[in-house]
């Protein structure tokens, strides 16, 4: 394995390097797109010495790139991708990609894609200098506390071999053991001392997994593959040892975090239909026994021992979670050939889904668990979710005396038309099984504090934060008149949800958030709610990032947005003091922060318009951070334009904002033309960065750019009942504002495009004006009174609650309001259209009813308007499949350079593309 390092100052002088002058920039293509680079999987060590990300183009082949942030060398890994590092060792585990062109040959050879070229392991050791490659990888594990082992799995097809490199001459070279004959779906599990590089193999191995603390476990089947063992390891050069036998299979392995303790399941069951048997082992006793099985007197007749549920230990060791799921049904004989059978589904009008969404749960529901436990010390099993079926997830690293479930189950025929979710709220007691319920048809956030006396929630029917001590029951309401606390940006018929939620201080006090500020709420309401000062016209928010643990860090990293001029600066709040510090605002964003687990060092990004999201290094985030990525040097080479922040006054009176793009190389003496986008809004984004990459149903905006057009993202205010108008009055005279504004707009060469909602409302639009010369909407609703009964079919929700609570706005059902839905309906005004529409409506579209693009289609069609729609076979509600996104982004790019640019109209555009004429070419 080639391995060099790069320091920090040649990294950051490639920027330079392929710099050039604004007249030899050249515009985006294709082609371009496949080199473009980004950034993605950061992580950074506990101890905060090394960084690492995956660096990938959007077509080929990508790298690791790990840098050390004390010797500030860098390291590049080709392909390898999924990284760990090793803890409590400088080192890091990845897999490693084969070459994209091995795979293309391979797949245009016929291989089938069970025989691919597998991926690899590699081992990178930095102290001492050491590489190790393993081929044929199905899988690697690390323990989560220690590194000193690392297990992996070998594909079948590949013998277990290792290509070595290393910088000193100590390594023992790893023999190659006799091959075994496998029998079903079993492998050989190599295991890693990291410190010796002394490796051992383990054959017929189906199942493996680590305590936290570096115990392995393994079960390996006999040649029949009927019958199973499990074995414990905790040093490659130490024999196993056999914790179990058992004819039939093993699977689901459970360990305390010291490895101490251990369970499994069982079953003998050769069909589909299992029944589980739990079994527990413990070190200190050398004992193996079976905890439960289906008629363990615990467990209700109708559950059984869930095949779908990991048993998991509680990091104290003190409790054992399981899960108890539907008993199968006994197999019985088939007597009925497939023509005498019926296949029926029966809608019944008070089921609480829909058979539409039943069925796409169906295999959900069959897996669904119920939460038990047993206590190895008591030798007690509690059956705790099971009577009444709640769902619950215990706490395991803070592990509490009690826990909070729920219950959405008689609120499920409401979710139909109201987009709240309600949900009954329990406290269960888990050491002896005891419910009580706690709040009924809750509709907000809640969380219990990291001692459990506590509830804290938001009521949304009141906009405020409420405490409940739980021992007595006794409710206090935290907030009144302080500060809004509720979503101010709410648009929606529908009650606000909360500003958002911090974390706990401590057992006692909660951090919230206001709409612009973050308070301390006293649980017990005897002190009143606390703010510390903030900078005026800004928004600041905290920076999670540990959201595992039961309590807020004592200095917590702080986010400051300015709203004026959409800058940001960074900042931290002692949480003992409530003093808080910033630095300056800047036109950038940061975002996507990183911290290491046992020290105050923490990577970020940082971007505007012109800058890639760039990582940063900081041990201070009050003070700049240290650059540590140049993901694309050459963009210099690309034509891009700047943005501008815009605002106007709506034909409602509305005080707008908006982003306007400018072609790249602007003169304001030309003329250009000009597309406007827009979903709900975008002023706030004004220094993020948007890469160029094919569409998957939008305009690129730094592509149209760099092509000579501008680009205007209008924000729209909604009013209830009617979503038309509120586009309308916002983007038409956003639209008339940026005309007047720039005399280089041609208002003869408009365009305007969206999806989804934005398609919708791009389909309203030109039944109302004729501004624009062309227009494209993707996955548009045109029928809201079609719209409204229809199905998601991604979930098999029905949409109704789209339209009476969520983002369709009309804020009443079809019969309390139907001139609204008409009116709403671009469908209904079809022959007011004047303007060349392309539709993209796809026939797997799981949010949009392809039909409703259908439906506007074939009015068009019908009244002699010029319209084409593009349907992606199999494409979804965005375009997923890389060769599709490059279609439409040319068939996009074609359309509008038509209509906006005098540009030749294309074939398929011109006479359409028969379907015996399907696939051959654009």
């Amino acid at each position: 394995m080639k391995k060099f390092h790069l320091n920090l100052l040649l990294l950051l002088t490639l920027t330079t390097t392929y710099s050039t002058s604004a007249q030899q920039c050249r515009s985006y293509s294709l082609a371009d797109y496949d080199r473009w680079h980004e950034i993605s999987s950061v992580k950074i060590s506990n101890d905060g010495g090394l960084v690492s990300w995956e660096w990938n183009p959007q077509k080929g082949d990508g790298k690791l790139i790990v840098y050390n942030t004390r010797s500030r060398r860098y390291d590049t890994i080709q392909r390898a991708y999924d990284a760990v590092f090793l803890n409590g060792i400088e080192g890091i585990v990845a897999k490693v990609k084969p070459y994209r062109q091995l795979i293309r040959k391979q797949t245009l050879d016929g291989v089938k894609k069970d025989k691919l070229t597998k991926d690899s392991l590699i081992v990178r050791l930095y102290s001492p200098d050491t590489t190790i490659l393993w081929q044929g990888l199905r899988s690697f594990r690390t323990p989560e506390k220690s590194g000193k082992l690392v297990a992996w799995m070998f594909d079948e097809n590949y013998g277990p071999k290792a290509d070595t490199a290393k910088a000193d001459s100590t390594q023992k070279p790893a023999k190659k053991p006799a091959r075994m004959k496998q029998a079903g779906k079993v492998f050989t599990l190599s295991v890693l001392d990291v410190k010796t590089l002394d490796v051992k193999y383990f054959f017929n191995v189906s199942d493996y997994a680590f305590s936290a603390e570096g115990m392995l476990s393994y079960i390996t089947q006999n040649a029949k593959g009927d019958s199973s063992f499990v074995w414990l390891i905790d040093k490659v050069n130490s024999a196993p040892v056999s914790i179990g036998a058992h004819a039939g299979w093993v699977s689901n392995l459970a360990a305390d975090p010291k490895g101490q303790q251990w369970a499994y399941l069982h079953t003998s069951d050769t069909s589909s239909r299992k029944i589980y048997s739990l079994w527990y082992h413990q070190a200190k006793t050398q004992r193996t026994r079976m905890l439960a099985d289906s008629l363990h007197k615990a467990i209700p007749a109708h559950l059984s021992i869930s095949g779908d549920y990991n048993p998991r230990f509680s990091e104290d060791g003190t409790a054992l979670y399981f899960g108890l799921g539907r008993k199968p049904d006994p197999l019985t004989k088939d007597t009925l050939t497939a023509e005498e059978k019926v296949s029926l589904d029966i809608w019944h009008w008070k089921d609480g889904q829909l058979q539409s969404q039943q069925l796409k749960n169906l295999e959900r529901e069959q897996k669904r668990s119920w939460l038990a436990v047993y206590y190895p010390a008591k030798d007690l099993l509690l059956p705790l979710g099971a009577e009444p079926q709640l769902e619950m997830s215990p706490r395991l690293k803070n592990h509490l005396p009690v826990i909070i479930a729920t219950d959405g189950k008689p609120y499920e025929m409401l979710s139909s038309w109201e987009q709240t979710r309600y949900v009954d709220l329990w406290l269960v007691n888990r050491l002896t099984g005891e419910k009580r319920l706690l709040l009924q048809k809750h509709n907000g956030f809640y969380s219990l504090s990291p001692d459990g006396n506590y509830l804290v929630y938001y009521n949304q029917a009141d906009s405020a934060w409420y405490g409940m001590e739980l021992k007595r029951l006794e409710k206090t309401r935290l907030t009144r008149n302080e500060d809004v606390f509720y979503d101010n940006q709410n648009d929606i018929p529908r009650p606000a949800g909360m500003a958002g939620f911090v974390g706990w201080r401590d057992n006692n006090t909660v951090l919230v958030n206001s709409a612009a500020k973050i308070w301390l709420l006293d649980l017990s309401g005897k002190k009143a709610p606390v703010s510390f000062s903030t900078p005026s016209n800004s928004i600041v928010r905290a920076v999670i990032t540990e959201r595992d643990e039961p309590t807020l860090p004592s200095v917590l990293p702080l986010t400051i947005f300015y709203t004026k001029t959409k800058n940001m600066a960074m900042g931290k709040l002692d949480l003992r003091t409530l003093d808080a510090s910033f630095n300056n605002p800047e036109s950038l964003n940061f975002s996507r922060f990183v911290k290491a687990k046992d020290t105050e060092v923490y990577v970020f990004t940082s971007e505007n318009y012109q800058q890639y999201p760039e990582l940063q290094f900081t041990t201070d985030l009050t003070q700049a951070g240290l650059r540590l990525s140049d993901a694309n040097p050459w963009k210099n080479e690309y034509c891009r334009g700047t943005v501008e922040l815009e605002s106007w006054l709506s034909f409602n009176g509305d005080s707008l904002e908006g982003l306007l793009y400018f072609p790249a190389n602007y003169d304001p003496g030309q003329r250009y033309p000009m597309i406007v986008y827009f979903y709900e809004q975008h002023s706030d984004g004004l220094h993020r960065y948007l890469a160029p990459r094919p569409s998957r149903s939008t305009v690129n905006i730094p592509e149209y750019t760099s092509r000579g057009y501008f680009v205007f993202t209008p924000d729209i205010r909604y009013r209830d009942g009617l979503p038309g108008k509120s586009a309308y009055d916002a983007v038409i005279s956003g639209t008339q504002a940026m005309l007047e504004r720039y005399a280089s707009i041609n208002p003869q060469s408009l365009g305007i495009q969206g999806q989804s909602w934005g398609g919708y409302q791009t389909a309203y639009l030109v039944t109302q004006t004729n501004m624009f010369r062309a227009a494209m909407a993707g996955a548009p609703v045109s029928n809201m009174t079609s719209a409204y009964g229809g199905i998601r079919w991604e979930s098999g929700v029905v949409r109704q609650f789209q339209y009476e609570e969520g983002q369709s706005r009309i804020g009443a059902s079809l019969w309390e309001s139907l001139p609204l839905y008409i009116e709403n309906s671009p469908l209904f005004f079809a022959d007011r259209v004047n303007t060349p529409l392309l539709i993209m409506s796809n026939d797997n579209d799981g949010a949009v009813p392809w039909t409703q693009g259908i439906e506007l289609f074939t009015a068009l069609r019908r009244l002699g308007k010029p319209a084409w729609m593009l349907n992606y076979n199999n494409g979804p509600h965005n375009l997923s499949r890389r060769a599709d996104t490059e279609d439409f982004t040319l068939r996009l790019q074609q359309f509008f350079d038509h209509y906006l640019k005098d540009a030749p109209m294309p074939e398929w555009m011109e006479k359409g593309v028969p379907a015996i004429e399907k696939g051959k070419g654009r």
